[in-house]
């Protein structure tokens, strides 16, 4: 049976690329704003390019922090790709303005310091043990990379009633989190969906959860 996918649409984010790559393993895909449609789909994508202060005014717009939310309280999956995982923590700073995101996480989304940005190509990734999303990936898998902003810091730790989030690393001048998977939601820095038969096994990996 087809997991039923919806990638959300609040104007940002590689809405084609995504559901063509999540089609491509056998996911029933639907690109919508739609509040009903995602908030009872199997899985919720949400993607992201740009920057975090407009990802967070069109996400608002389509009521998409409430989409997120609810799912989430429910126990039901979402997944979010490059900036649509970085709204998914507490705030995210660009050229001096503070940006409140979805606050999901505890967490920056702060400017990398590289010599040079963006961090765009392919690079490799340190998953941790355990890692539904790296499962069956040999050691120096390459994923694909467009950004400029990224969490340095990881500070939500186990406590009462959940396990500790498994979080990936990678490095562009400082390390910065590449993955995090925190119960029903998980989150890449990178884009599955330009990153080849990696990224295709990383999304099938991700619909084995839903």
């Amino acid at each position: 049976m087809n997991r039923r996918v919806v990638v959300l649409d609040y104007g940002s984010g590689n809405l084609r690329s995504a559901e063509r790559a999540l089609a491509r393993v056998g996911a029933d895909v639907t690109v919508t704003a739609d509040f009903d449609a995602a908030l009872e789909a199997d899985g919720l994508v949400v993607p992201g390019v740009g920057a975090f202060a407009a990802c967070m005014e069109g996400l608002r717009g389509v009521r998409g922090d409430q989409i997120v939310g609810r799912r989430l309280a429910g126990g039901r999956p979402v997944l979010g790709i490059c900036v649509g995982m970085q709204i998914l923590f507490e705030k995210g700073v660009e050229h001096g303005v503070h940006t409140e995101g979805c606050g999901e996480w505890p967490g920056t989304v702060e400017r990398l310091d590289a010599p040079v940005l963006p961090h765009m190509g392919w690079n490799t990734v340190t998953a941790p043990e355990g890692s539904v999303l790296f499962r069956g990936m040999e050691e120096g898998t390459r994923f694909y990379f467009v950004h400029s902003y990224g969490v340095r810091e990881w500070r939500l730790q186990a406590g009462d009633g959940f396990e500790q989030p498994l979080v990936a690393w990678a490095e562009h001048g400082v390390p910065f989190v590449a993955a995090a998977e925190n119960g029903p939601l998980m989150a890449t820095q990178f884009h599955p969906e330009k990153s080849g038969d990696a990224g295709a096994m990383l999304l099938s990996n991700w619909l084995s959860t839903l």
